[in-house]
């Protein structure tokens, strides 16, 4: 059974409490145009979803993707200001994020900053995901350096409220101290092999489950229900299960919708009307 390393620590989320989908990067817009319907569609408890051109902004605004890009943001501002705004998952999420690919600390600062104001000011993200984010210890002052810029980009912006969301893509459990750099840590980003054995840090029990997200690709659709306990269990917030694998040629299994999207939708929280 998954557990947290301390052996006193309890479940993490009550299982009444609502859990939400953070979306890694579908595919481009032309590729996968029902996937990025279903992000806007009403009772999908969307917290954020990552646009990705070419491992970030690409060389120039694509109208594809601005055009997904702006039914998101029309998604969110229904949810913000429209009949049910105190919906608390269509009110906390429905963010459209920026990949940006720190490649594990070897990417030049200025580099990921100038990716980061490409997508503020063609795709007016409202925060930014950092794929391939370091764990270490020694990787940290780097990491905290482009956080606190990229918070400063988006306070300056006219697309991020509440200044903003930054996540931070290890895939792995981190040195605690990324904790404070960042809103969000994905800490776990895998196969449901290992997922289901899975541990989590000691330190993450005084974080709340806000704070966390799980990306588990090969999820059997009879082991749903049981996957969905282990993220609560583990105090992660924000997932996205797939029954897609990266075997048979699929390089990415978060790019498309797992089969059981549908089930999966109405499993993490009841429907909300707009």
């Amino acid at each position: 059974m998954p557990h947290l390393t301390a052996p006193g620590s309890a479940c993490r989320v009550a299982g009444g409490e609502q859990l939400g989908f953070g979306v890694p990067g579908y595919a481009h817009p032309l590729l996968a145009p029902a996937e990025w319907a279903e992000l806007v569609r009403p009772g999908t408890p969307l917290h954020w979803a990552v646009l990705n051109i070419a491992e970030g902004p690409g060389s120039r605004p694509d109208p594809h993707c601005l055009a997904a890009a702006g039914r998101l943001r029309n998604a969110r501002e229904r949810a913000l200001h429209g009949e049910t705004p105190d919906d608390t998952v269509r009110a906390s999420g429905g963010r459209l994020l920026g990949h940006l690919d720190l490649a594990f600390g070897e990417r030049p600062f200025d580099e990921l900053v100038a990716d980061a104001r490409a997508f503020i000011d063609w795709y007016r993200v409202s925060g930014f995901y950092l794929a391939r984010c370091p764990a270490e210890r020694a990787g940290l002052p780097a990491v905290r350096r482009l956080t606190g810029t990229l918070h400063a980009l988006l306070a300056e912006s006219d697309s991020a409220d509440d200044g903003g969301r930054l996540v931070l893509g290890h895939g792995t459990q981190p040195y605690p101290g990324y904790a404070e750099a960042a809103d969000q840590l994905v800490t776990f980003q895998g196969p449901w092999t290992d997922y289901r054995w899975s541990q989590v840090a000691e330190w993450t029990a005084d974080y709340p489950p806000e704070r966390f997200a799980h990306f588990v690709h090969g999820v059997p659709r009879t082991h749903l229900e049981e996957a969905v306990r282990i993220a609560r269990w583990q105090g992660a917030g924000t997932i996205f299960f797939t029954d897609r694998d990266d075997r048979s040629g699929q390089t990415d299994p978060f790019a498309t919708l797992p089969r059981y999207w549908d089930e999966i939708v109405s499993r993490i929280g009841p429907g909300i009307s707009e």
